[in-house]
């Protein structure tokens, strides 16, 4: 019976384990893949005390931190999370796991266009994030797939850097809030694509155009795919845990879920589905840990969900 399972290696589960261990709490982190959809950012710029590195290597950094305190991390698929007497039971396709309590930090996982060689030009051109990547498109040609606030939001970020940045929207009408997307369309460096879908991405080791349904081809250097993200739930809700409207679960602002003992933090949480950043999912995670340790060792929390 562990003191604490972490569903999740992402941010904000490294940075609670993190914490766990230096707390001397017994913890265990599981997750089917390390760093998250962090690892997707080509150039990361924006995590303060760090001025550039690769998203997969800040999360190796964190996988490593956790590591040195004995956190054992075992990369396996969650099938089940069961309530016990105790505690909890977590259920893997390879075997099951028992916790007094529970840290989901499951994040999102971003709607991707599921053409032929998206995974290809990953870093190469295709960014799911523009807060992490915009600079990298200084003096290019760069589309931006989606009509809602963070596409625009994305278009507004990436033309001030980008020579000349599309709108490429499957309707025939931006969606997004109105004062921001006519500050978005009187950008000179602007033009907006309607009624249109991606459907061949081309070039070779990098991207250089897209090809649309409607027979127009873009040259392009650079592709934001800003389509929607879905946050990875299924599992919490089974559970019983409360989610918005949105699929988000429904934290406190000790990041505490509606069950007792079962906590989340990061992209999944409603405390930073607005703004999913790595800075703020790792400090969820801290806060979280914090608040587990508290209650684990003095029987005290800051308050009720």
């Amino acid at each position: 019976m562990h003191e604490l399972i972490i569903i999740g290696a992402g941010p904000a589960g490294l940075t609670a384990a993190l914490y766990a261990g230096r707390y001397k709490m017994d913890v265990l982190v599981i997750s089917k893949m390390l760093g998250g959809v962090a690892t997707e950012a080509h150039i990361v710029e924006n995590y303060p005390g760090v001025r550039k590195i690769k998203g997969p290597k800040l999360m190796d950094i964190m996988v490593k931190q956790v590591r040195d305190l004995s956190i054992e991390i075992k990369q396996e698929n969650v099938t089940e999370i069961k309530k016990i007497n105790e505690g909890f039971e977590v259920v893997t396709d390879e075997g099951s796991y028992q916790a007094k309590k529970l840290l989901l930090g499951l994040g999102t996982e971003r709607k991707k266009l599921n053409l032929p060689n998206e995974e290809k030009y990953l870093g190469k051109g295709i960014s799911y994030c523009v807060t992490c990547d915009a600079p990298l498109f200084r003096g290019k040609h760069v589309g931006v797939i989606g009509g809602a606030d963070s596409a625009i939001k994305a278009v507004m970020q990436l033309s001030e850097y980008a020579d000349k940045v599309y709108i490429i929207y499957r309707k025939d009408k931006i969606k997004a809030e109105p004062m921001l997307t006519e500050k978005a369309l009187k950008d000179k460096k602007v033009e907006v694509a309607y009624n249109s879908n991606v459907v061949e991405l081309k070039g070779d080791n990098m991207l250089s155009g897209v090809k649309l349904d409607t027979g127009k081809e873009l040259a392009i250097q650079g592709l934001v795919i800003e389509i929607g993200a879905t946050p990875s739930t299924v599992i919490a809700k089974e559970l019983g845990v409360e989610l918005d409207d949105f699929g988000y679960i429904k934290v406190n602002t000790m990041q505490q879920t509606n069950v007792h003992g079962v906590y989340a933090a990061g992209d999944i949480s409603t405390n930073s589905a607005k703004f999913k950043q790595i800075a703020t999912a790792v400090g969820e995670g801290a806060v979280a840990a914090f608040e587990i340790y508290k209650e684990l060792r003095h029987g005290k929390t800051n308050s009720n969900y």
